[in-house]
C-alpha cells in the first residue's frame, strides 16, 4: 500500500472507531504508528483531523469533510481492483453482524456455498443479540431483525421471518395448553429480546386482531437463553419455524395456537451509515437475497 492510501485507512479507521489503539490492531500496525501516520497526514494537510482526548478521539469538522472523501477514494480503488478481476475473484474480510439463533440457523448454514464460490474471501463473524456501532466496530454489513429505526443507515431487505409460541411438553403437562391468545394471560411468558420482549402480544385470525397482555417471571436479553428456558419448561415462547424446526421435529416443543398467525418479523441487510458497499459485500447481500427468495425463512436450508 502506497503512503497516501495507507494515511487514509488509518484516518478512516481512527475516526470511525474513536481508538488509535483499535484502528492499530485492524491495519497490524502499532499504535505509535498510527499517532505518528495521523500526526503527519494533518502536518501536510495543515489542519487538525482528530481531538485526541484520555478516553477517546473525535473528529473535527475539517476531519469529517476529509473522512467523507478518503471513505470514498478507497470504496473506489476497492470497487476498480475489483472490476479488473471480475466478480470470481473477489478477496479480502467481509466483518458480518447477526443475531445468535437467527444467525446460527439461517444465515451461517447458507455461507458455505457463497465462500466455496469465492475461494480468496475471508469472513469474520460478529455472533450477539445486542445491537453494536456498524461503524466503530468496523462492520460491513449487519442482519437486522425487526423494524429499522436508523434511517441513516442503507439496508436492504431479505424477507420476512413468520413467527409462532411454542412450549415444552413438561411445562403444557403441568400448566394445561392454551387454546387461545386470551388464555396466555394465565400463563408464564418468556420475555425475550426484540418484539418477543413486548408486554403483548398481538395476533390475528380471519383479518381480526387480538391482543393480550401477558407475564412472566424469567427475561432474557438472548434468543440462546430463550430456547433454554423454554425447553426447561419455564414458560411460553415466541420463535419461528426456522429456529424451532428441530425442536418440533423432535418433539421437544410444541407448537401452539396454530390457528392464530403473529406478525411476521422482517429482515435486512444493514450498511454502515456514511459507507459505501463494497463489491464483495454487495455480492453477498444478492447471494443471501436470491437464498431467500428461493428458500424462505420458514423453510430449512
Amino acid at each position: 500500500m502506497s503512503d497516501r492510501l495507507q494515511e487514509l485507512a488509518v484516518f478512516v479507521r481512527a475516526a470511525e472507531s474513536g481508538s488509535f489503539s483499535k484502528a492499530a490492531r485492524e491495519l497490524g500496525l502499532s499504535q505509535p504508528s498510527v499517532s505518528r501516520i495521523i500526526g503527519e497526514l494533518e502536518t501536510r494537510l495543515g489542519v487538525k483531523l482528530l481531538l485526541r482526548t484520555t478516553r477517546r478521539i473525535t473528529v473535527t469538522d475539517a476531519g469529517a469533510l476529509f473522512l467523507t472523501r478518503a471513505r470514498e477514494v478507497l470504496a473506489d480503488i476497492e470497487d476498480a481492483e475489483d472490476a479488473a478481476r471480475g466478480i470470481d475473484s473477489l478477496r479480502g474480510t467481509i466483518r458480518i453482524t447477526m443475531p445468535v439463533m437467527y444467525g446460527a440457523r439461517n444465515i451461517i448454514p447458507r455461507l458455505p456455498k457463497f465462500l466455496a464460490a469465492h475461494p480468496l474471501l475471508r469472513v469474520e463473524l460478529s455472533v450477539a443479540d445486542e445491537r453494536q456501532d456498524l461503524v466503530a466496530e468496523g462492520t460491513d454489513v449487519a442482519i437486522r431483525l425487526g423494524a429499522l429505526t436508523d434511517s441513516g443507515f442503507g439496508a436492504r431487505s431479505l424477507g420476512s421471518v413468520p413467527r409462532l409460541v411454542v412450549a415444552s411438553p413438561s411445562y403444557l403437562a403441568a400448566r394445561g395448553t392454551p387454546k387461545t391468545p386470551a388464555d396466555l394471560a394465565s400463563h408464564d411468558c418468556i420475555f425475550g429480546p426484540g418484539q418477543s420482549g413486548l408486554a403483548s402480544w398481538s395476533f390475528t385470525r380471519n383479518g381480526a386482531e387480538t391482543s393480550v397482555d401477558i407475564r412472566g417471571r424469567i427475561s432474557t436479553d438472548s434468543g440462546p437463553g430463550v430456547f433454554a428456558c423454554v425447553l426447561a419448561g419455564l414458560g411460553i415462547a415466541i420463535t419461528s419455524p426456522i429456529m424451532a424446526g428441530p425442536e418440533i421435529k423432535a418433539g421437544t416443543l410444541v407448537p401452539l395456537l396454530r390457528g392464530y398467525k403473529l406478525p411476521p418479523l422482517e429482515v435486512h441487510a444493514v450498511f454502515p451509515s456514511g459507507r459505501r458497499p463494497s463489491p464483495k459485500v454487495r455480492a453477498l447481500v444478492d447471494y443471501l437475497a436470491a437464498e431467500f427468495a428461493r428458500s424462505p425463512h420458514d423453510a430449512t436450508p
